[in-house]
């Protein structure tokens, strides 16, 4: 969701941008939030302790210029070499700035749809073109429809977000087999998917894995994304993302998670992949219907999307809406955590539809 564009602009002001809205996903405050799909069960404990030892006086200073020890311990984490890693503030800088690294004005971007929402306001921002495909009915990507484009960049989303549908391994080497330029392979959620796609980089050198640290590893408030491919491919993102982009106090803690959490972080990954398919059977005996997620999260049509997601946020738990999603409908995303939290969210759901049925 996003606001409207602002009116009655500067006119010295870039006409790219006259229509790109401020990103504004229309929540209030509310006492149970499972609308970000962040990592519910808090902090790994060395990454907390490294935030309380943080010295005070690395505040007066730069922080590295392209994060060279988050690289190295993200190179080990992901079994590859720190020349084929590209550190930034979350894995939507590296994103935007794979945008622009490798896209001239006027080129096409294509991307999936549904899928995140600001792919096509990243490319317009960048004065490219953006185009969707409707997935296919089983919640792939349409790979020749992507293809058919002719797209110089082009954007999956793996598990996708928001429907949870993990890419089918043939869709996405057919897509690495054809891709006329750059394939981005956005796997913000892939640890929960029990997947690895790292061999794909041995194919091509225009794939671009795009990875994050907010999900799994809890650190979400701290803005840690990174993206892995070859070291050619990599230094052009860097060189369009710039220096300092990661602060000195997130490479410490992430530094210190990579190293010393990991144990902690595969741990609380199965629990969210457990809690997962226990809500995914809650929602089944609501009477809906699930799409089979892969993530840390789950989407499931429910009819009157928004007016559902206002009662229950009335009733202080926030879920994400997703009205008229293409082969979906309406829609409502909930992120999973601890199961006393996911407990209160379906009773809650429950309670709602219950209200809604009887209106009807």
């Amino acid at each position: 969701m996003s606001t409207p564009a602002i009116t009655n602009r500067l006119a010295i002001a870039r006409a790219a941008y006259d229509d790109v809205p401020l990103y504004d996903p229309k929540r209030t405050p509310v006492k149970l939030d499972l609308t970000d799909n962040t990592n519910l069960w808090g902090v790994p404990p060395n990454a907390e302790r490294a935030i309380r030892e943080f010295a005070s006086a690395t505040v007066t200073r730069y922080p590295t210029l392209y994060g060279t020890e988050l690289k190295a311990a993200l190179a080990t984490h992901a079994g590859v070499t720190p020349d084929m890693i590209v550190t930034g503030c979350g894995s939507d800088d590296i994103l935007d700035s794979a945008m622009r690294a490798f896209g001239n004005e006027g080129d096409l971007v294509a991307a999936t749809d549904p899928t995140f929402a600001m792919v096509p306001i990243f490319a317009k921002m960048n004065v490219l073109r953006s185009t969707l495909v409707t997935e296919l009915p089983d919640h792939d990507v349409d790979a020749d429809a992507l293809l058919a484009t002719g797209a110089k960049l082009i954007y999956v989303c793996s598990p996708n977000n928001p429907t949870g549908a993990l890419v089918a391994r043939r869709t996405l080497e057919k897509l690495i087999e054809h891709a006329p330029g750059v394939l981005m392979i956005d796997e913000a959620y892939v640890e929960f998917a029990g997947v690895s796609n790292i061999d794909l980089l041995a194919r091509s050198s225009r794939v671009l894995l795009i990875r994050t640290m907010s999900k799994a590893f809890g650190l979400a408030g701290l803005r840690i994304g990174y993206a892995i491919g070859h070291p050619s491919l990599v230094a052009e993102v860097e060189k369009s993302r710039g220096p300092y982009k990661v602060n000195a106090l997130a490479e410490q803690v992430a530094v210190t998670a990579l190293r010393q959490d990991v144990q902690w972080v595969e741990e609380h990954i199965r629990m969210a992949i457990e809690i997962r398919d226990r809500l995914t059977i809650e929602l089944l005996k609501l009477d809906l219907d699930p799409i089979p997620s892969s993530a840390n999260f789950v989407c499931v049509p429910v009819k009157h999307c928004v007016e559902v997601g206002m009662a229950m946020r009335e009733q202080g738990v926030g879920v994400r809406p997703f009205p008229n999603l293409p082969r979906v409908g309406d829609a409502l995303r909930i992120s999973v955590g601890p199961w006393p939290m996911v407990e209160q969210c379906v009773k809650v759901l429950g309670a709602a539809l219950t209200k809604k049925r009887k209106k009807s």
